[in-house]
């Protein structure tokens, strides 16, 4: 079948989603490609790696960006995740601001306008999760907002990533504010990560969304193997995937197994429903838990993880 030829105007592009830990990037991706290509939690800086997720429309080919926030880091792996960030400004055709709406401007908003200042790039605002601002509020978080933005004559649009309200008006003017090109990706393609980067993340959005505060930030996750295993008798064939679980502290390996092996069954169950969406197909998942102590502060275990200093 032969593809439609692109139009003369076609337009293509890079698109950094920018913003503090927890104000939705994530979420408004998985709205805005129609399928979850990156995780998501309740927990701030969920996001480590740059994932390019890939919006293709009749008239353009959006490759956004999903950054971890921009946030104050605290060991060299939190370091290493805000110059990611901060790369990714430099190397996109357009900047999607995510700000809180719900919430008023803090410093760390404050930050990165001051840093999206500096730079030439033309910058969209998406005022998140605009449905939390009640009626009588809306007006006062506009001016709050009109403050933190003065002078700056960006874009700003109110929305929610979570229900998709304005998403729809977002992604007709992004496109239109991308330069005219080809398309980068087959239209099919709606993630560049690798397979077994994205069960990774699948198992640690399980650990973010069940384990306690003193958890999450602590885990990193390996995909050891991954192996087609051959059907037996009137059943079909399965993925098989072994993954480890790497945490700091021992009280903490026994959070993640729980009592009698409790929490590592709940989480690799919903994994396991999550991958079988990835791959559509069955999976058997193995996971193992292991103690790395201080491994977010080693810059050798930050490398082999895939956390280097130009992660892409």
């Amino acid at each position: 079948m032969l593809s439609t030829p692109l139009s003369a105007d076609h337009r293509s592009g890079f698109i950094a989603l920018i913003g503090r830990p927890n104000v939705g990037k994530s979420t408004l991706v998985n709205q805005l490609v129609g399928e979850k290509v990156a995780i998501t939690s309740p927990v701030a800086q969920t996001t480590r790696n740059r994932l390019r997720a890939i919006l293709t429309t009749e008239v353009a080919q959006m490759v956004l960006v999903d950054t971890p926030g921009i946030h104050k880091p605290h060991h060299l792996l939190g370091e290493r995740l805000v110059q990611s960030a901060r790369t990714a400004i430099g190397e996109v055709d357009l900047v999607v601001l995510l700000l809180e709406g719900c919430e008023r401007p803090g410093r760390g908003d404050g930050f990165i306008v001051n840093l999206l200042r500096q730079q030439p790039l033309p910058v969209i605002v998406v005022l998140n999760k605009w449905d939390k601002v009640a009626p009588d509020q809306q007006e006062a978080s506009e001016a709050a907002y009109d403050e933190l933005l003065s002078g700056l004559d960006w874009p700003r649009y109110r929305c929610s990533a979570l229900s998709g309200e304005g998403c729809s008006d977002l992604s007709v003017d992004m496109a239109a504010m991308l330069p005219t090109g080809p398309q980068l990706y087959p239209p099919e393609m709606v993630c560049d990560q690798p397979e077994r980067v994205l069960m990774g993340e699948l198992i640690r959005e399980q650990v973010l969304l069940h384990t306690r505060e003193e958890v999450p930030h602590s885990v990193a996750v390996t995909i050891d193997r991954v192996e087609e295993m051959p059907a037996k008798g009137k059943g079909g064939g399965r993925t098989a995937v072994l993954a480890t679980v790497l945490v700091e502290r021992k009280s903490q390996k026994g959070i993640l197994i729980g009592k009698g092996g409790a929490m590592l069954k709940t989480i690799g169950q919903g994994a396991r429903l999550q991958m079988q969406t990835l791959i559509d197909g069955p999976v058997y998942l193995e996971l193992f838990v292991k103690v790395v102590p201080d491994w977010r502060s080693k810059p050798q275990r930050l490398n082999e993880l895939g956390y280097g200093v130009n992660t892409p």
